[in-house]
């Protein structure tokens, strides 16, 4: 990728600056067994960078129960999800932030560059919190504030409304292939966090934020 000076840098939350995905899949697969059918990683790597309720919908496929609940069941359902997946992320702590991360946010304070999340998890404040990161974000979007999931493109385009920047300045930061798409549907550079095998649509894959550090103009 060129060395171009974004004017924006928006990442994602889960995988990206913090492995909360394993809370989601342990809570998930609490509900699969709860409704009698086995969940596995392999099927919840579709769920990464989905709504809640988005996330619902490809559980109850993987367990072939489709069109069997009402939408009060399933929110019922997506609901108890969520009470498992806080459970769980009370007890985060600040060192759970993946390394590099701080570095990356720092160099990017120094070039002038605007910090953005835009995570579907209704949860970002929470985690961010317990994370001590929150005041490095010039704006936080997450899925409190957007009606349209990943691979839409409306957190992003919200992000760059809020710091009023052309969606062509900003670099996202994605784990999740409905992340990369959203970011390009929005007309932004897409960096995956992952290897290609997994995320061949991204303009960059890199192990790690801090990875891109090179890059900076």
């Amino acid at each position: 990728m060129e060395n171009i000076q974004y004017k924006c840098a928006i990442f994602d939350l889960d995988g990206v600056l913090v492995d909360t995905a394993k809370y989601h899949y342990l809570a998930w697969k609490s509900l699969a067994q709860e409704l009698r059918f086995a969940f596995t990683l392999q099927q919840n790597e579709a769920l990464k960078g989905v709504s809640r309720m988005k996330s619902l919908e490809l559980l109850l496929g993987f367990g072939g129960l489709s069109g069997l609940f009402s939408q009060e069941e399933k929110e019922q359902m997506a609901e108890k999800k969520n009470r498992l997946y806080v459970e769980k992320i009370m007890c985060l702590k600040k060192d759970e932030l993946f390394p590099g991360v701080l570095d990356f946010f720092r160099h990017l304070k120094e070039k002038g560059i605007k910090i953005a999340l835009g995570s579907a998890s209704k949860n970002a404040p929470l985690i961010l919190g317990r994370l001590e990161i929150s005041g490095y974000f010039d704006t936080i979007v997450d899925g409190s504030q957007v009606s349209k999931a990943k691979p839409d493109p409306e957190v992003f385009i919200w992000a760059a409304q809020n710091l009023n920047i052309p969606c062509e300045s900003c670099i996202v930061f994605e784990d999740s292939t409905a992340g990369l798409k959203a970011a390009k549907q929005a007309g932004m550079k897409a960096v995956g966090i992952g290897t290609p095998k997994n995320l061949p649509m991204a303009d960059l894959v890199i192990a790690s934020v801090d990875q891109y550090i090179p890059y900076l103009a």
